[in-house]
């Protein structure tokens, strides 16, 4: 019994499968290059090589799809952007604004108070009230907002003042940010810290203090920065706070203040002294507080913003990539 004749391979079709092949791919290749190295506009392409514009959109988002075009940006900017994400996604924060570091640490506060300025710029609206805290940055971020007509502002202060004058006084920064925008200003009339606990408590009792706290923990938003237990901390330098204060605050586990409050590094208050004798709105407080925007930065700040993050009462922390790696290093 013959054999059947075994079938031939064709050859011949191989071939004409890889030629086709081949020419496929060259002709996206082309045209990635001509609209990616050349700069060309898809109608541009689609005349060079004879085809329709929709074949010529087709091929390029093909050449995405089989990795022959890989896009890579080359910015610092592109950093920051994945900073934000992961703030985002670690802590919960709405809106995190990260900066490029400078190569002049001198200079980091200027750049973050800039972005500040123009964040809180953005959320100034008519029948708006803001309240404020007090410090450098929050001081030089008055330099960046964006000055328009608004009607039925108000500014209130969040903390109790200095007894002295200067830049970052909160009552000078409260008038300040409500003279910008002709807005009513409202202070908490009463130093940051009372001389003892019973005179906080006397305080605290005064008509006019109760009122004061009603407006402060009903303000639309709140602009306030953080304080590290440092000698550079501005709370320090002014000689709100002495060494003793300093080392006492480190044994009781303080990481740094927010609003005068000092928190450990979950965010809860120390029993610390001057945790009693403070005047200001209590970190709690500001979860009610439908937009809470922080600017700070520093690799000085970073428990302290940690703690707060944990705390979750931040909406916008604007800070520097340098900044936001060092938070994002460790386990929120």
């Amino acid at each position: 019994m013959e054999k059947p004749p075994r079938k031939k391979r064709d050859g011949r079709q191989a071939v004409s499968n890889s030629v086709s092949t081949d020419r496929e791919e060259g002709l996206l290749v082309r045209a990635a290059w001509l609209a990616y190295v050349a700069d060309l506009t898809q109608a541009q392409i689609a005349k060079s090589l004879g085809l329709t514009r929709l074949r010529v959109n087709r091929m390029l988002a093909q050449a995405r799809e089989r990795g022959i075009v890989q896009i890579r940006i080359n910015s610092k900017v592109a950093n920051c952007i994945e900073l934000e994400n992961r703030l985002r996604h670690s802590y919960g924060v709405s809106d995190p604004i990260v900066v490029p570091t400078p190569p002049d640490p001198a200079l980091l506060p200027q750049v973050i108070a800039a972005a500040a300025g123009q964040a809180l710029s953005l959320r100034i609206c008519d029948g708006i009230s803001v309240g404020v805290g007090w410090g450098r940055t929050l001081q030089l971020s008055l330099r960046s907002v964006t000055v328009r007509p608004v009607k039925g502002m108000s500014v209130v202060s969040l903390l109790g003042g200095l007894t002295r004058g200067s830049a970052i006084n909160i009552y000078e920064m409260a008038s300040r940010l409500a003279a910008l925008f002709e807005a009513e200003c409202f202070y908490i009339a009463a130093p940051v810290f009372s001389d003892t606990e019973a005179t906080r408590d006397l305080l605290m009792r005064q008509s006019i203090l109760e009122d004061a706290f009603t407006h402060a923990r009903d303000v639309d938003a709140a602009f306030v920065s953080v304080g590290a237990v440092h000698k550079d901390a501005t709370i320090f330098r002014i000689g709100l706070i002495g060494e003793d204060d300093l080392i006492s605050l480190h044994e009781a586990g303080a990481v740094g203040d927010i609003c005068g409050h000092w928190i450990d590094a979950d965010g809860q208050l120390v029993d610390h002294p001057l945790n009693h004798r403070v005047i200001g709105l209590a970190p709690q407080n500001l979860r009610d507080i439908e937009t809470v925007i922080l600017p700070s930065g520093g690799l000085e700040k970073v428990p302290v913003l940690r703690a707060v993050l944990r705390l979750g009462v931040v909406d916008v922390l604007i800070t520097d990539e340098q900044t936001a790696e060092a938070i994002l290093a460790e386990k929120p």
